[in-house]
């Protein structure tokens, strides 16, 4: 099982980055798929998952309407689309299976429980 994240770099507040992750052997659409990220300090942060229960997209309250997960079954790759990017979201994001994804009660925070993930990719965001 590999994970490889790519697509990180310096960009200005307000811009965007896509991310995107590869994953070899095995097949992404069969199993709880996501993002989570780690500031320096900070302890990680799920940020959007792919559910393998009921196929449903996740988000966490702080990037809702701001970033887009999708996954690519053919090419068994997935994606983060970051728009209207902040300084609050510099941190090394990391693409991972997870064998939980949903809200929790304040329905603003990811519950998810990695499995396997990647060495990550950094997302700087500053002017």
């Amino acid at each position: 099982v590999k994970l490889v994240e790519s697509g990180g770099g310096l960009v200005q507040p307000g811009g965007s980055l896509k991310l995107s992750c590869a994953a070899s052997g095995f097949t992404l659409d069969y199993v709880g798929v996501g993002w989570f990220r780690q500031a320096p300090g900070k302890e990680r942060e799920g940020v959007s998952c792919i559910s393998a229960s009921d196929g449903l997209t996740y988000y966490a309250g702080s990037v809702k309407g701001r970033f887009t997960i999708s996954r690519d079954n053919a090419k068994n790759t997935l994606d983060l689309q970051m728009d209207s990017l902040k300084p609050e979201d510099t941190a090394v994001y990391y693409c991972t299976t997870t064998f939980d994804c949903r809200h929790q009660s304040d329905r603003a925070t990811l519950l998810m429980e990695y499995d396997y993930w990647g060495q990550g990719t950094q997302v700087t965001v500053s002017s």
